[in-house]
């Protein structure tokens, strides 16, 4: 399919017609879940390269959809999984031996792994358009019938993918994506009438930005920080803390609202950026082509960071799916390392509420799929019971950090959240807990092999027991060797087991790779000779 001399319109409306394919094939969520389909599984990362690069390792984070191929526990599902470069071939073993009940050779029969072969900096995405014969490829093997598109994120890309396969994309249209940046969360949030922080709409340049801050300042007198966010960046790498103190001489009441524009200006270039190598300079040259808020920021000596996530199924239902406490880290505690599932009993079910305010308003405005709302819960001791406040920060209308751990708790066990207590019960009834990361990064690991890890896991017996239904996935193997960093969910039937089953990982992997009194770094078991067969 060709798709050339159509007007933007017209392609909007081939779009609209094929994500109406999926109302027509998939009346229910069960249906859905469960159906025999050819899945198409596009990781790319179609966001600001120029933001992702903020991000250690971020080439490898197409590994973070692998949860999908367990998806090939229904003997009638297939899956293609394409990717910038090949992805070892031990990682994807790991992943298919961890189906239950269904045999290896069955389920690689049924994936289909294609690569663009490109590491260049470009989305994925546009690296596949680019590519007619792996296009005809993708589109030669599929069931056209009874075949969707899945993504990490949606963005013109992914809708010029989808129509080129004549494929529906189960994701929000890219004309809503404004929804999920920083400004468009604060309007969804003021229309559900959710709770979040004063704060401004879009700036466009330095001078408005100030002038935001200062009307801000005025509104709220007695804040001592604020936050800056550029609209489009992930797990809070463009995030910038404004802080007040130095000039609070120049607080409402003491000096000129002029004044207060012209101090803040100057105190714009010493923002606590929360991205490593972050400057005023990059920072300032982003905000007229991102936009950028400003907000208060919350203080509190008990704070947390608790999220929400929830789908718009194909029939326009709204469901929520976890509550998790957020796991931050950076400068500030601004940048996203993991999260712990579920979230604190004294505020899960009222999150679950707020999210489905937010997703019942999502799905006003045509949004489909996931959608993650990110919170700042406050503790106030003097209140009765120490009652929690949750302020609404943030819409990821994308698949984010906590998406891929409970997607592979949900599939593994086959198990059922429970919105009554805001727990998952596996098909055994047991609830089940678990703390994970994106972020387990040492120098230390560098140089660790695929191989080497699959080694470390299976001699210390770190896997995950589908028995017991306890244990560690990891993921992002990808990233261990150039980067010394690693993703995994640790597993529990407690939230004490689940972390005392993270501890141990990282224990391990630290005892294995620590410096011998040798000076080598020797592992501490013997390693298997190679064997050669066939040509090499």
């Amino acid at each position: 399919m060709v798709i050339q001399n159509v007007t933007t319109a017209d392609l909007a409306e081939q779009f609209r017609h094929l994500q109406n394919q999926l109302r027509e094939v998939w009346h229910t969520t069960e249906l859905f879940d469960n159906s025999d389909a050819d899945i198409v599984v596009i990781p790319s990362l179609s966001i600001d390269q120029r933001e992702l690069l903020k991000i250690e390792g971020s080439h490898h984070y197409e590994e973070r959809l692998l949860f999908s191929l367990i998806r090939l526990h229904n003997p009638r599902t297939r899956l293609i999984y394409v990717t910038s470069q090949p992805l070892h071939p031990s990682v994807i073993d790991y992943y298919l031996q961890l189906l239950p009940g269904i045999p290896f050779s069955h389920a690689r029969d049924r994936l289909l792994l294609l690569s663009a072969y490109d590491s260049s900096l470009k989305p994925l995405t546009q690296k596949i358009l680019e590519r007619p014969r792996l296009l005809e490829r993708i589109r030669q093997a599929l069931q056209l019938e009874k075949s969707y598109m899945i993504c990490y994120n949606s963005s013109p890309w992914e809708r010029e993918l989808s129509l080129a396969l004549g494929v529906p994309l189960y994701a929000c249209d890219p004309d809503l994506q404004d929804w999920g940046t920083k400004s468009g969360s604060r309007q969804i949030f003021a229309e559900s009438e959710v709770p979040h922080p004063d704060g401004s709409s879009s700036v466009w340049n330095a001078e408005e930005l100030a002038q935001a801050a200062t009307e801000l300042w005025e509104r709220q007198p007695t804040l001592k920080r604020m936050v800056v966010k550029l609209n489009e960046g992930i797990s809070g790498e463009a995030n910038a803390i404004l802080d007040l103190r130095p000039i609070l001489e120049l607080a409402p009441q003491k000096a000129s609202h002029k004044e207060r524009v012209e101090a803040i200006s100057d105190r714009l270039p010493f923002l606590g950026f929360q991205a490593k190598a972050e400057t005023w300079e990059n920072f300032s040259s982003r905000i007229p082509e991102l936009g950028a808020i400003v907000e208060a920021f919350i203080e509190g000596d008990i704070k947390r960071s608790p999220s929400v996530q929830g789908r718009i199924t194909p029939d326009g239902k709204v469901e929520i799916l976890s509550t998790h406490d957020q796991i931050l880290g950076g400068p500030d505690g601004q940048i996203y390392l993991g999260c712990r599932f579920p979230a604190d009993e004294n505020y899960r079910l009222r999150l679950q509420e707020l999210g489905l305010k937010v997703g019942k308003k999502l799905a006003e405005k045509g949004a489909l799929e996931r959608f993650g709302v990110d919170f700042v819960a406050v503790r106030h001791p003097d209140t009765e019971h120490g009652q929690w406040e949750l302020q609404a920060i943030e819409i990821n209308l994308r698949k984010g950090g906590t998406t891929h751990p409970f997607m592979t708790l949900k599939l593994l066990t086959n198990g059922r959240y429970d919105l009554s207590t805001g727990l998952f019960y596996s098909k055994q009834g047991r609830p089940k807990y678990y703390i994970a990361t994106d972020n387990l990064q040492k120098d230390r690991y560098r140089g660790l092999l695929p191989n080497d890890l699959m080694d470390i896991i299976a001699h210390h017996r770190l896997h995950f027991d589908t028995g017991t239904e306890t244990g560690t996935v990891f993921h992002l193997m990808g990233c261990l060797s150039e980067f010394g960093k690693l993703g995994l969910t640790s597993i529990g039937d407690s939230m004490q087991q689940a972390e005392e089953i993270y501890n141990k990982v990282e224990k391990v992997l630290d005892e294995e790779t620590k410096i011998r009194p040798n000076h080598s770094n020797s592992p501490l078991y013997p390693i298997p000779p190679i064997t050669w067969s066939g040509n090499g």
